[in-house]
This record gives C-alpha cells, sequence and structure tokens, in this order.
C-alpha cells in the first residue's frame, strides 16, 4: 500500500460507520446506487451541524446512507426532503430511517425526476443542498440548488473527481465533462465561495455569499 492510498483510509475510516450505516451501505451496493464514502458523509454530517440545519434538500436518495449522516447532523426539528426516480431506493431509505430510529415526520421523500421536482421548490428556504444523483444534470441542479439556498447556504455535489477521470484529457464521456462543467461553473459562479475537498470521490461545497 502506497503512503497517499494509506493515508486515504486512515481519513475513510477517521470515524467508524455503526451498522445502520453499513447495512444501508450494503442495501445501497446491492441496489446499484453507490453511497457517498465514510469520509464525504461526516463531512455531510458536519455541515448539517455547523449550518444548524433546519431544511436540507438531497438529490439522489440512494439507499439513505447519505441521509443517515444529514439528519444526524440536523436539529431534532429538521425536515430532509430527499428525491429520487426509483421507489426501491426510497424504500430503502425508509428502512434505514427507522432502523436509526428517526421519526418518518423528518423526512419528506418526493418520488420524480429531479429537474421536474426541484422548480417546485421554494426559493432561499434551505440550509443545505446534497447533490448525488445523474452526473449529466449536474450543471442543470446548480443553479436550482443556488436559488433555493438562503444567505450563507451550502451546496455540496458528490463524485466531482470522478475516479480520477476529470484529470485525464482522454476521457471525454458525459459524466466526466459534467463532472468537470460543474467545477468550473461554481468557481465561477459570483454567488458562491467554493471548496473541493478530496474525499472519496470528491465533495464540491460552496457557500451562498450573504
Amino acid at each position: 500500500m502506497t503512503t497517499e492510498s494509506a493515508l486515504r483510509e486512515y481519513v475513510e475510516q477517521y470515524l467508524p460507520e455503526d451498522d445502520v450505516h453499513l447495512a444501508a451501505r450494503a442495501r445501497g451496493q446491492e441496489l446499484g446506487c453507490v453511497p457517498i464514502g465514510a469520509g464525504g458523509g461526516a463531512a455531510l454530517r458536519f455541515l448539517a451541524t455547523a449550518l444548524q440545519a433546519r431544511a436540507v434538500v438531497e438529490v439522489g436518495t440512494g439507499a439513505g446512507t447519505s441521509g443517515l449522516y444529514l439528519l444526524a447532523g440536523m436539529p431534532k426539528s429538521g425536515i430532509l426532503t430527499s428525491i429520487d426516480v426509483a421507489s426501491e431506493h426510497q424504500r430503502a431509505a425508509r428502512e434505514a430511517y427507522a432502523a436509526a430510529g428517526i421519526s418518518p415526520s423528518r423526512t419528506r421523500l418526493i418520488m420524480g425526476k429531479a429537474l421536474e421536482v426541484l422548480p417546485r421548490l421554494t426559493d432561499a428556504a434551505y440550509d443545505l443542498v446534497f447533490v448525488d444523483a445523474y452526473k449529466p444534470e449536474y450543471p442543470q441542479y446548480l443553479e436550482h440548488g443556488v436559488r433555493m439556498l438562503r444567505p450563507g447556504g451550502v451546496i455540496a455535489f458528490d463524485n466531482v473527481l470522478w475516479h480520477g477521470a476529470v484529470v485525464d484529457p482522454a476521457k471525454r464521456d458525459e459524466s466526466t465533462q459534467a463532472m468537470r462543467d460543474i467545477a468550473r461553473l461554481v468557481k465561477e459562479d459570483s454567488r458562491l465561495v467554493p471548496v473541493i475537498l478530496p474525499l472519496g470521490d470528491g465533495l464540491l461545497v460552496a457557500a451562498r455569499k450573504p
């Protein structure tokens, strides 16, 4: 094992996951929706805690792994709105939330295409928006996400390093190009203050300026 890979493993395992998280992660793998890594999940929990996020939107429910992290950082009165196109994903997420003892009143799961659901969500009403869904649509999610954020709110995109493909000029597929585009668009957006966190497959985080 190289020093780089050892350091990456150290970071990812810094905060071990409990049985509820591990079970949700396993269900996600079975369903083919790869969840955010433990390091990225810990970052989401940190952000939700630091923001005291009472209203959070998640684009891509998956099997509930990221939702568990977000809800763990939110106040007990906080509500997570999570969007996914697959009913089986949301069933798995409900199972994960129930196993964690999370009240159903704290989650609002919406089944549908994100680009059809997001326009219906309220402007400047959310503290945190997390995106881990269909990669080619990331640039389109950005504008909706920023519109929905309150001043000082944060938007986060998972997988922005895309397994290292973003730095390989030979990689020109749609998903890789979308990851390059979202990084550029966030960096150029005068409303945002961004940073890429090299956790897992890369977490791009940006705060909306007051």
